[in-house]
């Protein structure tokens, strides 16, 4: 029988034989190098905690399940307690462990899934905002006695906008409502929230609101526990009720809020009077207000009685009359000092009016004026004899120019010889030799001739 394990020249061939360590390494290494790091998401199972501080662990779903071990230096991060049945989050690296051969995730981040995860979230952030002060008494607004609007920052389509507007149809149908409509819950509902919040502060339309929804999940009623619509009810100017979810729900902006109420319907009683005690206030105050006129009545009718009774004693025509006379002696006084003032003025006026003739500029400028036309004829003399001699003076210089001119020469037959092309004037005749063309300048005219001969 033929070895099926031989070569076709009948050689057998190099085993490559693995150890079990070998295999179990080389596992490790194609499952390490295979898979990037992952997020997985189960529930824990089998956790152990040795004295060495690391922590090993099962995660599991409802069809599977892997071991899985998380080292004391990343441990050390997580903000909860990992306990059995716990859902979590986990990033992990996908391992062997080569002693047993156990396929195994190696785990560097672990965090709750879920509602956990939102628990801690709240937590953290209940703490943030404590430490900053948010929640301060200091800075809770009191609610006013008698709004003269309510504004609700809700769902326009809920239940719990209903059951706000109810109670205070109820308790005092004259105070409006004004509705701020908003989606109370999903992503964007947070940040929805926080922008009505502001635009009642700018608007200042309200002099209360009511932030509600009605109760739900924690998931649910999560955009009431967001940092940008805590930090917008506490900047908020006008006074802020919050009133989210059931009896037992907490949200932070229940805590920054200026009051919580349990429900929207107790949020619609806190801030609106009750009617029947106003009426019967009112009735109260308006029979205060009749017995307090009928009384400011009757003592003004005495004083106006015994003011009567006054002015038939002491009548005031006698000191009328007095007046009269007075005021007749005040009026001729008043005349008397009038025409002595205006007497006093006149007199200043003829004495300024003459003073003014005296130091009239009249008679100064008609003088100016002669003395002008003086100056201008005495200017002309001097410009015409100046001219004159100016004139005789440039006579003389053209008569001495032109008879040291070269002009004048050429007039009595000389000519003024030029080497072309560069025109310069000869003045020996050796300076050029025959061929060479020359300009002769007459006393009228100009010749070009061409040298034969020099001597």
């Amino acid at each position: 029988m033929a070895d099926l394990t031989a070569d076709h020249d009948g050689t057998a061939p190099e085993r490559d034989i693995f150890s079990v360590s070998r295999l179990n390494l080389e596992a490790r290494l194609l499952l390490e190098q295979g898979f990037p790091r992952i997020w997985l998401e189960g529930e824990l199972s089998n956790v152990s905690r040795p004295s060495s501080g690391h922590l090993y662990f099962t995660l599991k779903d409802a069809r599977a399940q892997i071991r899985a071990a998380m080292f004391r230096t990343r441990n050390q991060t997580i903000r909860f307690r990992p306990e059995e049945g716990l859902q979590v989050l986990v990033r992990a690296r996908v391992s062997l462990y080569e002693p047993r051969g156990d396929y195994q995730l190696i785990v560097e981040h672990m965090e709750e899934a879920g509602d956990g995860a939102l628990r801690r979230a709240f937590e953290e952030l209940k703490r943030k905002l404590a430490d900053e002060g948010l929640f301060d008494a200091a800075h809770k607004q009191p609610l006013p006695y008698l709004p003269a609007r309510i504004g609700v920052i809700t769902s326009p389509s809920g239940a719990a906008v209903r059951d706000v507007i109810s109670v205070l149809r109820r308790r005092f149908p004259a105070i409006p409502v004004l509705i701020y409509p908003v989606p109370v819950q999903g992503k964007e509902a947070g940040g929805e929230i926080a922008n009505a919040i502001r635009l009642a502060s700018a608007r200042a339309d309200c002099d209360v609101l009511i932030l509600t929804r009605g109760g739900g999940s924690l998931e649910d009623l999560w955009p009431f526990n967001e940092e940008v619509v805590a930090r917008a009810i506490h900047d908020c100017r006008i006074p802020l009720v919050s009133a989210v979810g059931h009896e037992i729900d907490f949200t932070i902006a229940d805590f920054v809020a200026d009051q919580r109420a349990a429900t929207p319907s107790a949020a619609a009683e806190l801030v609106s009077p009750d009617q029947l005690e106003w009426l019967d206030r009112l009735a109260q105050l308006a029979a205060r207000l009749e017995n307090r006129l009928r009384h400011t009545l009757s003592d003004h009718h005495r004083q106006l009685t015994w003011l009567e009774k006054r002015l038939q004693q002491v009548h005031p025509g006698q000191y009328l009359r007095q007046q009269a006379q007075r005021l007749d002696d005040l009026e001729q006084r008043a005349r008397l000092i009038i025409g002595f003032r205006i007497s006093e003025l006149n007199s200043g006026l003829k004495e300024m009016h003459a003073n003014l003739q005296r130091h009239s500029p009249a008679q100064q400028l008609a003088r100016f004026g002669l003395q002008q036309g003086l100056l201008t004829q005495r200017l002309g003399t001097a410009m015409q004899g100046l001219l004159t001699e100016k004139r005789r003076r440039l006579e003389l210089a053209c008569r001495s120019l032109d008879t040291i001119s070269p002009l004048a020469t050429l007039q009595r037959g000389y000519a003024i010889v030029s080497h072309l092309p560069e025109r310069r004037i000869l003045r020996q005749a050796a300076t050029v030799k025959p061929g060479d063309r020359v300009e002769t300048r007459l006393a009228d005219g100009t010749l070009v001739c061409t040298v034969d001969a020099t001597e």
